[in-house]
């Protein structure tokens, strides 16, 4: 754990992009740029055959496993949505993990990493709060609400920290908040400026809502993590879908600042500039990855966007334009609208470009990127708002999850043309990291862990690792060795919950592995998707007194509906909803005799009868 405060200098000068001090993996995109490119180079494309895991980390919590993994000196840190990890990047000892206990929930469970700075990390936790946690220890030095998960609102993003401030936006557009991105002070927790991704009133872009009232609760949401130009002062931030999703005739106009990058001053949050990619979305065509900053060769400063529209975007910094627009998977009836009929639409919602955005290999100017090719069928139907509730405008049909297979494009980065492209058997969400030993490194939902060629796209390596890849995957030096890890594991809410799965773990690998295969380490289960013990039992408790004379002992149903059937409540909001405003002939629980903490233990309870029936 020494490394830590040692490597605080190191981390930060990586931060800023100084190849020098590139050893380790600082944020969740390696530095503020987002580049993801490492200068490592002693695994190489003529050695890299020899690459296998030296020691693997079973989490503990099973679900949504989508951090980042972030390596300050000797140590790495982890999360899922219930706890955090620190452990040794090279032995996968693990220093200490901190489990949230408060019995908070988000509307739904994922959490994609921390932002390090000064010994610190920053993260989300449930129930929508901002923590700090000493990097040493784990120790929480404060926390702040930053939303109403009641509402909708929660944190998936991996923050980033600059100059004493920490940056973070809700996530929930899909329940039809009204999105916002908050900058924050790194030593107090203090909110310093917000910016509202919906505008409203005398705010700029609120004439893009042609219909009264629609901002309210108009989405906007970010999912994934950010970017920054120091020199600059420059915040990048990727806005997501608008709400309600799938019927833009109830939102008529360019719904700003939807689907779109929008450049913020990092101190004061001032709207400097935008670019929206998908106007008056249809299809859920999010920015939901984080922008990309580069330059190009002729020195011409861009951001790069992935979108889940199919397409990879290179904007002018200068002009605010796109300079190339190039498709990555398959595209279908983009210039169509959801009808009562149906319309099938490439990508689909869980399509193009998902929370891992595109990476650039500055020695060869190349962009690479990774994609879902899934097709899907939009209806529009009947729906209303409900606070906590999906805000959804149609009935989505799901194609077969074995029509689902994923990309890995090369760009040249300058003009956008396809120099190579490689096609994976399951879609690829996870991380792509290129290198100058002249790999790129990525993985699918198919739970292979790829070493590409990156001149050519050849597979020179693909390692099984028994779960889904949905999380970073990076590479750095410890005791002047280099490693390589990636998460494994995920099963996502509804989102590609039918692909491999997996018991969640990270592993960690390198050229010369344990003659007697890899160390394992197993953390104790965090039970019921990160819930401790106690609560689920005192929510068994209240259940059996208070609901299984109607619902059955098992949730199966009785008298009242089953809770474990697909057509129940499973979202976390949703099932407090379900018991604070009860149905008709239900009788009313709250607040008497159950209060809010034994409302939220109830449900928690409910939920883990739904996934071990799911």
């Amino acid at each position: 754990m020494h490394g830590v405060i040692l490597a605080t200098l190191a981390a930060l000068l990586a931060a800023w992009g100084c190849s020098g001090a590139d050893t380790g993996w600082p944020a969740y995109n390696k530095t503020l740029h987002g580049q993801r490119f490492s200068a490592l180079a002693q695994i190489t494309t003529a050695n890299v055959s020899g690459l296998s895991p030296v020691c693997e980390l079973i989490i503990g919590e099973d679900g949504a496993f989508q951090t980042g993994p972030v390596a300050v000196g000797d140590t790495m840190f982890l999360t899922t949505p219930h706890t955090t990890v620190a452990m040794h990047a090279a032995t996968c000892q693990v220093f200490w993990r901190h489990i949230d206990t408060s019995g908070k929930y988000d509307p739904t469970s994922v959490n994609r990493g921390v932002a390090y700075l000064g010994g610190r990390l920053f993260r989300g936790l449930p129930g929508s709060r901002l923590a700090a946690l000493q990097a040493s220890s784990g120790r929480v030095v404060w926390e702040v609400p930053v939303g109403d998960f009641s509402a909708g609102e929660f944190l998936s993003s991996a923050p980033i920290a600059w100059d004493g401030m920490v940056y973070i936006g809700l996530a929930g557009g899909d329940w039809g908040i009204r999105g916002r991105i908050m900058g924050y002070d790194a030593a107090t927790g203090r909110e310093v400026w917000r910016f509202n991704t919906i505008p409203m009133g005398l705010e700029r872009g609120a004439e893009t809502w042609h219909i009264s009232g629609t901002a309210e609760r108009g989405g906007g949401g970010t999912w994934s993590s950010y970017a920054l130009d120091p020199a600059a002062g420059e915040l990048f931030v990727s806005v997501g879908n608008p709400a309600p999703d799938f019927d833009p005739d109830a939102r008529l106009g360019d719904n700003l600042f939807t689907n779109s990058v929008v450049v913020l001053d990092a101190k004061s949050g001032n709207l400097k500039w935008w670019f929206q990619a998908t106007a008056n979305d249809g299809f859920d065509w999010d920015l939901a990855a984080a922008p990309m900053l580069y330059r190009t060769g002729d020195g011409d400063d861009r951001v790069a966007l992935g979108s889940k529209n199919g397409y990879v975007y290179s904007v002018s910094r200068a002009t605010h334009k796109a300079v190339f627009k190039t498709p990555i998977t398959t595209i279908l009836n983009a210039d169509q609208r959801p009808t009562r009929e149906g319309v099938r639409a490439c990508p689909g919602a869980l399509g193009g470009v998902e929370w891992n955005g595109p990476a650039f290999d500055p020695t060869t100017r190349t962009i690479y990127v990774g994609s879902v090719d899934w097709c899907m069928t939009f209806k529009t139907g009947g729906y209303e708002y409900a606070r906590g509730q999906w805000y959804f405008g149609t009935q989505m049909i799901y194609e077969p999850t074995d029509s689902a297979v994923g990309w890995v494009y090369a760009l040249d980065g300058t003009e956008g043309r396809v120099r190579w492209r490689f096609r994976t058997p399951k879609p690829v969400v996870a991380g792509v990291t290129p290198t100058a030993g002249g790999l790129l490194f990525t993985g699918d939902l198919a739970g292979n862990f790829y070493a590409l060629d990156k001149r050519s796209g050849k597979a020179l390596l693909t390692i099984p690792t028994g779960g889904a890849i949905a999380g970073g995957v990076v590479t750095y030096l410890v005791g002047g060795k280099q490693y390589v890890a990636t998460t494994s594991g995920n099963t996502s809410r509804g989102t590609f919950r039918n692909m491999a799965g997996g018991t969640a773990k990270l592993i960690v690998m390198a050229l010369e592995a344990p003659p007697r295969g890899p160390r394992r380490v197993r953390l104790a289960p965090v039970n019921a998707g990160g819930l401790v013990s106690k609560q689920v039992e005192e929510g068994k408790q209240l259940f059996e007194r208070y609901c299984a004379g109607c619902h059955g002992a098992q949730g199966e149903g009785g008298s009242g509906p089953s809770l474990i059937a697909s057509s129940a409540p499973h979202e976390m909001a949703a099932i407090l909803a379900f018991i604070k405003n009860p149905r008709q002939l239900m009788p009313d629980l709250y607040p008497d005799p159950l209060n809010d903490r034994q409302v939220s233990v109830t449900a928690m309870y409910v939920r883990t009868l739904q996934r071990w029936k799911h």
